[in-house]
């Protein structure tokens, strides 16, 4: 189903530029250290949807950030992220972080929503979990510029 105004068609976004819609969202996938990490992409517009899923899948958090100059650095572009977490769960550093770093990264509006659970982590399971958590952002972040790069 598609709703659209009568202003524009379904495939314009606001001042006439054409839609970009991936029906097909590209998955990426990490085991470091004995942790399993996930996530799906997909390209909405000019906007971004990630999901990031580890242990037992659930919703923790959501974050939605957009790319604006940095306030120590207006040459450099930065990000703005709000958050939204469930009594319970930690997982609003994670959108938080993916969020901004992605928005700024990509230039682009993005919604980051992530589910992690292993039972009994200890520092180092967290600290692991992380580090597979940044290095699937590194493979989000080519994976999209490539593509872009293509259009």
């Amino acid at each position: 189903m598609v709703f659209t105004s009568s202003a524009r068609s379904g495939n314009e976004m606001p001042g006439g530029k054409s839609q970009i819609m991936e029906a097909d969202p590209s998955f990426f996938s990490l085991r470091e250290g004995g942790f399993l990490v996930e996530a799906m992409l997909q390209r909405l517009g000019g906007d971004y949807l990630v999901s990031i899923w580890g242990g037992a899948a659930h919703i923790g958090a959501v974050a939605m950030a957009q790319p604006r100059p940095s306030i120590a650095e207006p040459s450099r572009l930065s990000a703005t992220a709000s958050v939204f977490c469930y009594v319970g769960h930690k997982e609003d550093e994670v959108v938080k972080r993916v969020s901004e770093q992605l928005a700024a990264g990509l230039d682009a509006r993005v919604v980051v929503v992530a589910g992690l659970h292993w039972d009994d982590l200890d520092p180092a399971g967290i600290e692991q979990i992380m580090k597979n958590i940044g290095s699937l952002i590194d493979k989000i972040l080519s994976a999209a510029r490539k593509r872009a790069s293509h259009e």
